[in-house]
């Protein structure tokens, strides 16, 4: 499947931000781990893409899925930041996926 993600500029505003000047690209995950429900959309902070994961995006950012994830996502989606929280949304013509996706970074400090 190919998935486009459109950024507003406030999103963008913001991963340049998470990068902190440092070396890294983005990773649409679905997290199962500890949230206590069926998974939470986060935005990862990665150096290093995994063996199973394929680039869905490259301008403005790099931005990842796992082939075995992919099918959580839609096709065509639009990542809007949130002008009061530290959060994002990710919005398809379906409706929206996600509504409180948090960036995480898991780099090597």
């Amino acid at each position: 499947m190919n998935i486009h993600l459109e950024l507003d500029p406030l999103s963008v505003e913001r991963l340049d931000s998470a990068l902190s000047g440092r070396p890294g690209m983005f990773k649409l995950f679905y997290d199962t781990e500890g949230c206590g429900c069926n998974g939470v959309i986060v935005i990862q902070v990665i150096t290093t893409e995994n063996a199973t994961d394929r680039i869905v995006q490259s301008e403005p950012y790099s931005f990842w899925v796992d082939r075995q994830q992919e099918q959580q996502f839609d096709s065509r989606m639009r990542l809007e930041a949130d002008p009061n929280y530290p959060s994002f949304k990710i919005i398809s013509d379906a409706g929206i996926l996600s509504g409180n996706i948090r960036i995480q970074d898991v780099r090597a400090k």
